[in-house]
């Protein structure tokens, strides 16, 4: 199994990011795919949700209205995008399967937001 994220970023607070994920060794679309977020020194935080099958997501409430989570099914890859960044959207974004057989994270994508 392995999930491989996109690699490190850097921008400027008020633009937006995409962070891909891409699925291999298990199923994409009869797993949950759910992005986590760790600012330096702090613990995960969960993002959001998405269920590949039908796209439906569901998003923590504090990313409600910047964050948005898709999959693309032919591709077995999701992606999470966050728009009008902030130097505290900085740390690590992890995307992680989780179903019946467990659950199986990526390796991580550092986004720096800074001006």
């Amino acid at each position: 199994v392995q999930l491989v994220q996109s690699g490190a970023e850097a921008r400027k607070p008020g633009t937006s990011v995409k962070v891909s994920c891409k699925v291999s060794g298990i199923s994409f679309i009869n797993n949950y795919l759910d992005w986590i977020r760790q600012a330096p020194g702090q613990g995960f935080e969960w993002m959001g949700r998405i269920d590949p099958e039908d796209g439906g997501t569901k998003y923590a409430q504090k990313f409600l209205y910047r964050v948005r989570i898709t999959a693309d099914t032919s591709t077995n890859t999701a992606y999470v995008e966050v728009i009008n960044l902030r130097s505290e959207d900085t740390g690590v974004y992890f995307c992680a399967s989780r179903g019946t057989k467990g659950v199986f994270w990526g390796q991580g994508t550092q986004v720096a937001v800074s001006s």
